[in-house]
Order: C-alpha cells, then structure tokens, then sequence
C-alpha cells in the first residue's frame, strides 16, 4: 500500500516511526542513501526519491514505504548551515531526518537489520562504502548517480532505476526521473510541492552556480530546475516572494557560513573516504581557502607566530588522517581571489612510503589535466617530505574539475 499524500514533514515522520518499528520486529525494509558526505546534493536526492516513490511505488516493489537516510548522524546536521537554511522552505527540521543514528549500532547492525530484510537505492553515489557496504552492498538493487560507474550495482535492478549519467546536480537525475509520477499524485497539494520543489532547486542551483558555471551545467539541470520552479509558480503563498537569484545566494551564504565550526568539523563537514587494496584514501572538501583554515587552527592552539600557526594547521591535518587510519589524505578548497576570481588549493599528504608512490604518481599523471601549479603562500606549509612522508599544495588551475573527478584521478593513481 502507497504511503498517503502528505507534507514533507508528515511523511518524514512517518518513515522514521516506519524505520524503527522495522528494526523492532524484523520487516522488510527499503532505504534511500546518498554518499558518505551527506552534502546537500545527497540529502535532497534521498528525500525527493523517497518521497515521491512512497506515494505511486510500483508494483512489485520490496516495499511500498521507501526510507531517505542521510549518512551521517544527527549531530552533524547543524553543522551544515545550508541544511537549516533550505529546511525554513521546506517546512521541516534538523530533527525530522532520518539519519545513521537511526539504524541499529554497528554492532547490532546484522541481528537487527537483517541483510535479507532490507534493500538499498543510492542515489548520488553508486558503490556503498564503509561499514554499511561491508554488510549490505550485495542488497542494493537501483541508483541514481552522476560520478564515474564504479560497477557494483547491478546492471539489472528490477523495478528501480539503473541512472549513472552526467549532471551538474544528482538532483536533476532524481527530479527528471520522479517528475511524471510526482505529477500523477499532486493533485491540488500546491503548497507541499513547491516546498518540496525548493528543496531540490537548493541542490542543483548550488552545484551549477545557479546554472551559471558552464563546465557543470547540463539538460538535466536546466530541464530539472524548469520543472522545480514550475511547482513553485503554481503556489500563490510561494511565486509572489521567489526569486532564483535571490534564494540562491541565501543558500550559498549560508554554506560558506564555517567562521564558528572548529577546524575539525570543517574538515569533516564534506568528506568522503574510499578503501582499495587495504590503502585508505580521504578527501575533505572546504570552502574556504588555505590561509583560512590556518587561521582558525592557530586561534585554536592560541599560537602567536606565523610558524606555529602552520604547524598548527599540520597538526590538525595529521590528527584527522590519523583518527581515520588514512594512508593518503587530501583537502581541496574553493574560494574566490582579491580580483574576485574562482579558485582552487589541493593538499595531498602521503602518510607510508606506499602512498608516498601513490601521490607521486598522482602528481605527475595529473598535473597538466588538473593545472597543477607551486603554491608558495607559505613554505611550511607548501612542501615537506622525510620519514616517510611527502605532501605537497598547489594551485588548481583547471578549477572546473571538482572532487568528482579529482577522487578518481587519485584512486586510479594507486
């Protein structure tokens, strides 16, 4: 039975008491996950699908009530400023996700949600990492994703979709895909669709710079967002205050609000991490630039000199590689110049002569393609190698190339 049309809030609600009456009594249960960042793009993707797809599932579904998880736990919710901003739209809350503290504990995880129990759709990732891949990779059965195919999904997924294309947003490939079904159940629900709809126009006028950055942008984005916006013209209470420019520099400014999250949780607010052949690989996206980030650690550490504020910074560098037991860690920032220009840093760090190759190797495949160029801002920091160790900062020069294509270029470099 199709879960009943409701606001967004109601049916979060819903699944979360549906969640955890299926840990409870051992029920089948389907889940909707985005990748380990559990950025904006992801968190929107498992909700729109989510939601939609409760409403008209199909016939021979797993089940009918589909669950959006995000994956992270629920005290790093707050720290994505962007979050809470799209939530006043949408009319929900930080407490309204569901998130990995709603799941069993890790050690719980296989006696109370059982693997045969349970069926797994990614959207905005197709290889299910960590701990959860570790017992549930074999029970994901649809994505929709706009990376590199990695090739653990099934090529056939029965009654979900198979979607691996390029988009400036995975939002876009989840909204063109639910839009005709979406349609079907609307019916005069005008107010819980455009919230809803601004929810996914948040992801995608993010991650196309309001459909402004031409390297991103695709037919996707551009036939998503005229959809979305469609929904929200067609609410009175919405149409007369939106204003695309408008709300997306609101979502923007609150994204680059990190001036009060320590370095750690700055670090952390978007990373991703992926192992291969027993070597960890992390990369923590940041937007702000280097000097930034070494500020705030030598605030941290109450460090006066210039020196100690960059070992400061190395220090804390090291101490998130360490607590992840990372064998190469990278941190890539965005941020605009004096000239108001876009710009890129990339640090690698090699922690084991191992991945000292690995970086080296990466360094010399990738420097024309990424633009690789010395970054002198500070010596200490720029360049250190010894006891087996060897990181390097440079400049990013093709700025097009986010982490999309940044994360293969150095796992295939292993």
């Amino acid at each position: 039975m199709a879960a009943p049309r409701t606001s967004l809030r109601g049916f979060l609600a819903h699944a979360k008491s549906a969640l955890r009456s299926a840990i409870s009594s051992q029920q089948k249960v389907t889940l909707v996950i985005g990748n380990e960042s559990a950025d904006l793009d992801s968190m929107t993707c498992q909700i729109l699908y989510a939601y939609v797809r409760s409403m008209a599932p199909p016939k021979n579904a797993f089940t009918p009530l589909y669950i959006p998880v995000t994956n992270m736990p629920a005290a790093g919710v707050d720290m994505r400023r962007e979050f809470l901003a799209v939530f006043k739209h949408a009319d929900i809350e930080a407490a309204h996700l569901i998130t990995l503290d709603d799941l069993p504990a890790p050690s719980d995880m296989q006696t109370k949600l059982r693997p045969e129990n349970t069926r797994w759709i990614l959207v905005d990732h197709n290889a299910l990492q960590g701990q959860l891949g570790s017992i549930y990779s074999s029970r994901v059965q649809g994505v929709i994703d706009h990376h590199d195919d990695e090739g653990a999904v099934p090529q056939d997924t029965g009654a979900e979709p198979r979607i691996i294309e390029k988009s400036g947003s995975c939002t876009s490939l989840v909204t063109n895909y639910v839009g005709p079904t979406w349609d079907t159940v609307s019916g005069g629900a005008l107010d819980d669709d455009a919230r809803v709809a601004q929810l996914g126009l948040a992801s995608i006028l993010m991650d196309t710079a309001n459909l402004q950055d031409q390297s991103k942008t695709t037919e996707h984005d551009r036939r998503a967002v005229e959809y979305l916006e469609a929904k929200v013209l067609r609410c009175p209470q919405v149409a007369t205050t939106y204003d695309r420019g408008a709300f997306y520099e609101a979502i923007d400014a609150a994204k680059k609000d990190i001036g009060a999250l320590e370095l750690q949780h700055i670090l952390q607010k978007d990373y991703k991490e992926w192992e291969q052949e027993g070597q960890k690989l992390g990369i923590s996206s940041v937007v702000k630039e280097i000097a930034f980030l070494q500020t705030k650690a030598g605030e941290e550490a109450e460090a006066e000199a210039a020196s100690s504020t960059s070992q400061a910074f190395l220090d804390q560098l090291a101490d998130f590689a360490r607590e992840r037991s990372l064998n190469l860690y990278s941190v890539m920032t965005t941020s605009t110049s004096a000239g108001g220009s876009f710009q890129r840093e990339l640090l690698v760090w090699a922690f084991d002569e191992s991945a000292v190759s690995w970086a080296q190797r990466f360094a010399s495949q990738s420097q024309g393609e990424l633009g690789l160029e010395a970054w002198e801002e500070d010596g200490n920091v720029a360049s250190g190698e010894g006891d087996g160790q060897w990181r390097r900062v440079w400049w990013q020069r093709e700025v097009q190339h986010s982490r999309k294509r940044v994360a293969p270029l150095l796992r295939q470099a292993r």
